[in-house]
């Protein structure tokens, strides 16, 4: 697809006359800056940068001719900064860390602005906060806090939430996953065309557990030093969500809590979290290049909004369907140093930061969805992007950025071309269209079935309290 797109020339999807404002510019927004340009028939003129630092990607930003506004948004300035710069048909992109979502989402609204974001962040603090609850500092807390705007904005401008590699890109994974297993299993179904429909395909499918599943090989020749974290993608948002409770949405299969688990008193009820911060939660995982391996549940707003979207309920409201769904993260061999060392620090992290992009020699990441518990067990579908097919397809990227970027741009595209659809997660999205914008940056996109489950070569050389009855029972996935 890759090559394919290459020879073809680059497509302007859509054409935009507005002004578009993108807040924050790291890797992520030095990395989609070109894909927009690429893509979208508009200036330099229409774009403001506001960050508050930028990261090293100023000579980028003069390059392309965008205006720059150095200035951390704040509660006090948020409002002042931004009324200015957008209005009806307008596009805010949201790209920043502690700036809460919900209040540039009730801007755009009552400004007629369109808006998207990779994730739902709070102000300073709604992470780490110690006179918070365990449960009012978890995603699945940032998340029920945004859809209760949902009503109230019905219809308005839309703003798609939470829609970067993952969560984003995988939830659009797994409903070709379905599909593809629905082909191969010899169940005939038409692409579903509600939620209830989506969710009764799952069941019927059998599918238990879903990982998103990723294992990133990136090197440099650079060594980690002592008091710096190393990472191939945003150090501040990595640490952020490693040290909120580790969470999952908690499947109708699950036979028990685990001993450190707890339900949310309020909400949706989808997901479940741990006592444990997920830097420091691992649980068995798999994916076709890599195979078996630890990886890290790294809450993510994908682990809740999947289990919710593919819940199906009984009359009574009582949950008669609903896969346990979660990151399985194995990031670069430099960021599991520097997650050594700052769970040595007690979450506090390193004063230095390296963000590896140009001095990447090898290694691709490997990020897809595992789809478990079906009749032909587990199925892989995703991207295995190396750094070297990355480098030909668009500058500023390493193959873990451009696997935000794609979904960033293709979630644009959709806004644009739906713009009355109000607050909108990635499950509710056009799977189809937004796969078709980004596959050209994906490298293989690759789908693989394998007979390995959370098992394998265990108890032979210590006891271990297994669930041989069910494998895809949580505890038989844990690492204790």
């Amino acid at each position: 697809m890759a090559k394919k797109a290459r020879k073809k020339g680059h497509k302007k999807h859509i054409a935009f006359g507005g002004r578009m404002v993108m807040i924050g510019f790291g890797s992520i927004g030095q990395g989609v800056l070109p894909l927009i340009f690429r893509h979208i028939d508009m200036r330099p003129d229409q774009i403001t940068v506001i960050s508050a630092d930028d990261r090293g990607g100023l000579k980028e930003m003069k390059r392309f001719g965008v205006t720059f506004i150095r200035k951390r948004l704040t509660e006090a300035n948020l409002r002042p900064t931004l009324e200015k710069r957008l209005g009806k048909g307008d596009f805010l992109v949201n790209l920043s860390v502690e700036v809460a979502s919900t209040a540039l989402v009730e801007l755009c609204q009552e400004k007629g602005a369109l808006y998207i974001d990779t994730c739902i962040e709070p102000w300073p603090g709604g992470y780490t906060d110690p006179n918070l609850s365990v449960s009012l500092r978890s995603n699945y807390a940032l998340r029920e806090k945004m859809l209760a705007l949902k009503p109230r904005y019905e219809g308005g401008p839309t703003a798609v939430i939470a829609h970067g590699a993952n969560p984003g890109l995988v939830s659009h994974f797994v409903k070709k996953a379905l599909m593809n297993i629905a082909r191969d299993t010899g169940v005939k179904v038409e692409k579903p065309a509600t939620r209830q429909a989506w969710a009764e395909l799952a069941q019927r499918l059998g599918v238990k557990v879903i990982h998103i599943a990723e294992r990133d090989t990136q090197v440099s020749k650079k060594p980690k030093k002592v008091g710096e974290f190393v990472n191939t993608w945003s150090i501040d948002g990595f640490v952020s969500e490693g040290s909120q409770p580790a969470e999952m949405g908690w499947g109708t299969h699950e036979k028990s809590l685990p001993p450190d688990g707890a339900r949310h008193e309020f909400g949706c009820g989808a997901a479940i979290y741990l006592n444990r911060p997920g830097l420091l939660t691992r649980v068995r995982t798999w994916t076709p290049l890599e195979g078996p391996f630890h990886g890290f549940i790294i809450t993510h707003n994908e682990s809740i909004s999947m289990a919710d979207y593919f819940t199906l309920r009984d009359g009574s409201g009582q949950a008669t369907y609903r896969p346990t769904v979660h990151y399985a993260y194995h990031p670069c061999d430099q960021a599991i140093m520097s997650m050594h060392e700052i769970a040595g620090k007690n979450l506090h992290q390193q004063k230095k930061q390296r963000l590896i992009v140009d001095e990447i020699t090898d290694g691709r990441d490997e990020l897809g969805v595992l789809l478990m518990g079906h009749k032909k067990g587990a199925y892989w579908y995703g991207s295995q992007l190396d750094i070297h097919e990355t480098r030909e397809l668009t500058p500023y990227n390493n193959a873990t950025s451009i696997q935000v970027c794609a979904p960033v741009l293709s979630g644009i595209i959709w806004a644009l071309e739906n713009p009355d659809r109000g607050i909108v997660e990635a499950d509710e999205m056009d799977f189809e269209r937004n796969l078709a914008i980004c596959m050209p940056y994906l490298g293989p996109v690759v789908g693989k079935y394998g007979d390995w489950t959370p098992l394998e070569d265990r108890g032979q050389l210590f006891p271990e309290d297994l669930d041989r009855d069910d494998p895809w029972q949580f505890k038989n996935f844990r690492v204790v």
